[in-house]
């Protein structure tokens, strides 16, 4: 079996150091999908937070910014395709690494179904407006079959397209939003900047729900072999992504609050406010190209999941976790094509059997998103606890290192409350049926990740000191870590 992550010359391996830090951070980006939380999910945010809405996006991006350092004390020093799962294994060893690696992959796989299923809603909107009918199916089908043709090529070109469709979107919806705030004489919305009828509760609520509009912002690690200049370009894009991203959630939602103000439309039950907006000022055909904006936002992301998670596949296959095939890089192209064509149809599968059981597609989307953010605030958590314990065995760790993890794991509980509920809470009450089923179908997984963990130990009496080994290789070849500050 094969167990290294740095392969000997005659194992092929990705294309190495070709994503520019524009390519590298279009990752990150395209898996936040920034421009799909002003499209379709400000209205749920506004229904808790109110005129707060704009803090729970300062506080949530404060907090993944708290993770961020947390991630990139290992991303200064080390890269990979591991992405967290290699951090975790290097903080906390191999048992809580491979479990956090199974998260990772929990939250990437979940998040490319998610945006699959708001791809085929657009698409079919949109297509219907033109007069065509089509089935969900086959929409699932293109969106998949198109993303898996492209990460199957080029990992640039993946990236190029990426960066392509995300930048066109956001542009459209800043247009639109900067439009509005003229229109309104760029009116300073007191009633928002003194947090007017917000309460804590509502704003902590919001945060819950902002967070998971950031998941995946560290997606950007998983490119740690393709990546020009890792140990910068990587760290640099996990802030960046971050604050641009929320800079962006922060502008747009003071704007369409205001905007909202007066119209006779309540923010909190409309499903797509940047179309009302567009509609009543008088900017219908802004409406037209914001949805398209947003088809391809969520196509972004649907091809970008499809990549983190290959490659996560790619490296815990290394390790004999998974079968060597899903270890191999493809020879022309230099991209783990078996391991993205199972991405590509564990994507397709999952959301396709949730419709032929009757399941509608809205639905889906909401309970898979549910779902992700659950592998992604796992290992969060994981990873802001690894850090300091990484940094304590190389003497390193300062006092503000601890401050940093605390803070990130203490922001990542609230949305876990958030979402699992505390049994006679107002502020985090118990979700209702299904929703309070989904957090034992994490568990469940969990669960048969570990049991999968141990089935491989038992196989393989040196799986963990082999995988060890060659983690550390992964540091050494970027030289003496004692030279990081």
């Amino acid at each position: 079996m094969i167990h290294i992550d740095q392969p000997p010359q005659n194992i092929r391996s990705l294309k190495s150091d070709c994503l520019s830090y524009a390519e590298v951070i279009a990752q990150s980006i395209s898996v936040i999908a920034p421009s799909t939380v002003p499209a379709a999910v400000l209205g749920l945010i506004f229904a808790a937070a109110g005129n707060g809405t704009w803090l729970s996006f300062v506080l949530a991006m404060a907090g993944l910014v708290f993770v961020s350092f947390n991630i990139n004390q290992f991303a200064r020093r080390s890269a990979s395709p591991g992405s967290l799962y290699t951090y975790t294994v290097k903080g906390l060893g191999a048992t809580a690494g491979v479990l956090g690696g199974w998260s990772l992959l929990f939250g990437y796989a979940l998040t490319g179904m998610s945006t699959l299923c708001g791809f085929a809603i657009f698409a079919r909107m949109l297509l219907l407006t033109l007069g065509i009918h089509t089935q969900i199916l086959t929409l699932f089908a293109a969106g998949v079959l198109v993303s898996y043709c492209v990460a199957y090529k080029d990992i640039q070109l993946s990236a190029k397209m990426m960066l392509l469709f995300e930048g066109a979107s956001l542009f459209v919806i800043l247009l639109l939003a900067i439009i509005i705030w003229v229109q309104k004489s760029f009116a300073v919305d007191t009633a928002q900047l003194t947090l007017e009828g917000a309460t804590p509760g509502g704003v902590l609520t919001g945060i819950v729900l902002v967070v998971f509009g950031f998941s995946g912002f560290e997606s950007s690690t998983s490119l740690g072999d393709e990546a020009k200049d890792p140990l910068r370009t990587i760290p640099r894009s996990l802030i960046q992504s971050t604050v641009l991203s929320g800079v962006f959630f922060i502008f747009t939602a003071y704007v369409i609050v205001l905007a909202f103000k007066g119209s006779g439309v309540n923010l909190g039950k409309t499903e797509a406010p940047l179309d009302v907006m567009a509609s009543r000022t008088g900017l219908g055909f802004l409406g037209i190209l914001i949805n398209i904006g947003a088809l391809l936002s969520f196509f972004s992301c649907t091809l970008a999941c499809i990549n983190s998670t290959a490659r996560i596949v790619f490296s815990m296959a290394r390790h004999g976790l998974f079968h060597d095939a899903l270890g191999e890089a493809h020879e022309k192209n230099e991209t783990p094509h078996i391991a993205v064509g199972l991405s590509a149809l564990v994507t397709f599968l999952v959301p396709a059997v949730a419709y032929l059981c009757g399941v509608p597609v809205f639905d889906s989307q909401g309970y898979f998103g549910t779902l992700s953010s659950l592998g992604f605030l796992l290992v969060y958590i994981l990873v802001s606890i690894a850090a300091p314990v990484y940094l304590r065995k190389m003497g390193k760790l300062r006092s503000l290192d601890l401050l940093y993890s605390a803070l990130g794991v203490g922001f990542m509980i609230l949305p876990i409350l958030g979402t699992v509920g505390i049994p006679g809470s107002r502020l985090f009450p118990s979700p209702p049926f299904p929703n309070n089923l989904l957090v034992w179908l994490f568990v469940a997984y969990m669960a048969a990740g570990l049991a999968w963990l141990l089935l491989q130990k038992a196989r393989s009496p040196k799986l963990i000191h082999t995988m060890k080994i060659s983690i550390e290789k992964i540091h050494l070849k970027f030289g003496d870590v004692k030279n990081v500050s």
